[in-house]
Order: structure tokens, then sequence, then C-alpha cells
């Protein structure tokens, strides 16, 4: 299997790309299997929170080239991106949050994947690019999330140069949260998954929904729709729950209704 999930707490699920041997690239089984896991794990109520992260030397070289090469007609072509959309549309618009946990490189489709999780952490080494006009191919499906995170002329940079940037720079224009050492790596993102997958499941649900669809909205009809998603929210029984028990210097007994 090139994808394998593990239970590393309660609520808290690691999804594993395991190709090491072609850094762990994004082929036509891998995206497929990656989708239908996350469509399954998003269904799953035992599951909180979702991390991601590759096997062996780093995250995710993107898009297996030699595969690409291979296909030739459009139509397989149109195939393979789509498909590829459809796992970032997924994560995005998935009721869990999803953590990216890199290490080693996360390039072109990789880096799109990094960019598509909620969150991301990685490791002081890690690098990020967006490289695919090195090879005359346009980095125009992975500009989508990541032009989503960073300011448009640091994405610019990265797509007409094909250059990679280091972690720390990652941080500081917002495609990462943060980066560690490796040695610190897991426990630092395993701590805030923990504390993500503590919360109640529906809020974070109710919440994950309405700040995606509100950065896509004009300024008055965001106030709008958000208006109406915090009266849904209140109208639950965990926001009441959780009311009462800061007024009462207490620890919420989350029902998820």
């Amino acid at each position: 299997m090139n994808i394998s999930i593990k239970k590393i707490s309660s609520g808290v699920k690691k999804v594993i790309i395991n190709d090491p041997k072609t850094y762990n690239s994004l082929s036509f089984q891998t995206l497929t299997t990656l989708l239908n896991t996350l469509k399954k794990l998003d269904k799953d109520n035992y599951t909180k929170v979702i991390i991601l992260e590759g096997g062996g030397k780093g995250f995710s070289a993107g898009h297996n080239l030699k595969e690409v090469r291979g296909l030739k007609k459009r139509s397989k072509y149109l195939k393979l991106f789509n498909l590829c959309s459809k796992v970032m549309i997924q994560i995005v618009e998935g009721r869990k949050p999803v953590i990216a946990k890199v290490h080693g490189a996360a390039y072109a489709a990789g880096c799109q994947l990094v960019a598509s999780c909620d969150l991301a952490y990685s490791s002081n080494d890690a690098t990020f690019a967006t490289p695919g006009v090195n090879i005359g191919l346009f980095c125009s499906t992975p500009m989508v999330a990541v032009s989503r995170k960073i300011h448009r002329k640091r994405m610019m940079k990265m797509l007409l140069t094909g250059e990679p940037i280091k972690a720390d720079f990652a941080k500081d224009i917002g495609l990462i949260n943060d980066h560690y050492s490796k040695s610190k790596l897991d426990k630092e993102v395993l701590k805030i998954a923990k504390t993500i997958a503590s919360k109640s499941n529906l809020t974070i649900k109710i919440g994950k929904q309405a700040f995606y669809k509100q950065l896509e909205m004009p300024l008055r009809k965001a106030y709008t729709y958000t208006s109406k998603m915090m009266t849904l929210n209140m109208m639950a029984m965990d926001a009441h729950e959780g009311i009462s028990a800061f007024l009462e210097k207490r620890k919420p007994k989350w029902k998820h209704k």
C-alpha cells in the first residue's frame, strides 16, 4: 500500500504517503488511494484530526514525471490534474482539520498539498518549491493552493524562478505555521493535534467550513453568512455546554451535537 493509516492518539490519525522510491510522488494510484482515505476518515466519528506526512527522505516531490510523460493523451492529462484537484478540495472541504507534517522536500503538487492543509509544520531543513518552470510545465494547479496562503509577489517569484525556499522563509510568508528540529517535530505536531482533538467535533466542523467559505466572499456577504453560521453553532448543545462550563469554571463535556 502506498498510503498507510496509523492511530497515534485518541482522535488523531496519521496518514502516511509511503512511496519513498519515487519520493512519494503523486501518481494516479497514490492520489486515488489518498482521496479515498481522506473521505473515509472524514466520515469516521472517532477521527477528529488528521496528520499528513511522507515516508522516507521527504514529504512529496509532486507528480510522478515518468507517469506523466507516458500519458500522452489530452484526456489522460486532464484526468490526472482533475484527480489531484479533488484531493486538495477534499482536504479543504472535509470536516476534519488536516495538519501537514513536512520533512525534506515538498515540491510542485507536494507543495500544493502542504498549502491545502489547514495547518502545516516542518523540520528546520525542509524545502518548498513550485519548480515546474524548470521543466517547461508551469505549476498552474499548485499555485491555486499556495497563492491562497502567501502574497502574490512572493508566489510569482516561486513560480517564475522555480527556486526552493527554506523552512524559516516559508514560515515568514505564511506557507507553514512553524518549523522545528527533527527530534521535536513529532512532539510539537502531536501537541497541536491533541489540543484540536479536545474541542467539540461539531464546533470544529462548523468553523472550518465557515472559514474557507467566507474568504471568497465580499465583506458584507461574509458577515451575513458568518452571522448565520454563529447562530447555527449557538443552537447546538455543545455551545450551551461550553458556555456553562466556562461560567461554572469546569471542563466542558462535549456531546458533539
